[in-house]
């Protein structure tokens, strides 16, 4: 895998521009109705983000609007002719620890395995679980991920985790899991999941392990809250992370054009 600083986006930051399709799960169809009404179709946005310079995408798994063979290798084609590495399908659903619905999630999950592959994403990132991290909780995780991670592996993918939702909600829990899982989960840390006075301190804990950054800024307005974004990258530095800064932009204002324009610009120094 690819161990460089690098500026890529997440079709999360660009929903508005992709229509807003739906969020669906595992007990869901998915609403194939709700995509393509926007000023972009995912086929489009590879070209994109290509034509303002960013070479490296990670796609949330409802933003797809196929799962076909077919469609999956149009994209896979768009993505080839716009030079733009496919670095992650973000499975933003699921929750194997679940206690009435965790095998289901998991295997729900083990197909979207098949999708990143045949994408040919370098990686895949899953929830960990959304429950309380118990210590049955977090073994039922790491069985769980173990069973992720294989197929992973068999399909040429790196299975990654992010310190997001219930069960990876404290840097104890995410250390644990990945000493659990000997070094067959990567991990993906987002700046904007975890909040509070000892977010920095948490977020230090766990960024040495990292393997890609969702550098998420907060805005107030149109005003990006730089001094928080800053500290955040300076933990990155700190510990010479070499691998793709994810711009995540989601508030309501500026665009997200202007939005990614605005994280980008602080992010760049950190890859130059």
């Amino acid at each position: 895998m690819s161990s460089k600083a690098r500026v890529s986006v997440s079709s999360w930051s660009l929903h508005r521009s992709l229509g807003r399709p739906a969020f669906y799960g595992a007990n869901e169809k998915l609403p194939s109705g709700s995509h393509n009404q926007g000023a972009l179709s995912l086929l489009e946005l590879p070209k994109a983000i290509a034509d303002i310079g960013i070479t490296t995408l990670e796609i949330v798994h409802f933003h797809l609007p196929s799962t076909d063979d077919a469609y999956l290798a149009e994209l896979r084609a768009e993505l080839e002719t716009a030079g733009v590495e496919l670095f992650s399908l973000l499975i933003d659903a699921g929750d194997i620890t679940h206690p009435e619905h965790g095998e289901r999630d998991l295997a729900w999950m083990e197909g979207w395995l098949d999708v990143a592959a045949k994408l040919g994403c370098r990686c895949a990132r899953v929830i960990a679980g959304k429950q309380d991290p118990s210590d049955e909780v977090l073994r039922l995780s790491a069985k769980r991920l173990t069973r992720l991670a294989n197929k992973a592996d068999a399909l040429g993918l790196r299975l990654m985790t992010e310190n997001w939702f219930g069960t990876t909600s404290t840097p104890e829990t995410v250390l644990w899991l990945l000493d659990a899982l000997e070094g067959q989960l990567g991990l993906c840390v987002d700046f904007g999941n975890w909040q509070g006075e000892d977010k920095y301190e948490n977020l230090a804990r766990i960024v040495k392990h990292a393997e890609s950054c969702h550098a998420k800024a907060s805005f107030e307005g149109s005003q990006i809250q730089q001094k928080d974004y800053q500290t955040c990258l300076d933990l990155t530095k700190r510990v010479n992370f070499q691998g793709p800064y994810t711009l995540i932009f989601d508030s309501p204002e500026p665009n997200e054009w202007q939005g990614l324009g605005i994280e980008r610009e602080i992010v760049q120094a950190y890859v130059s």
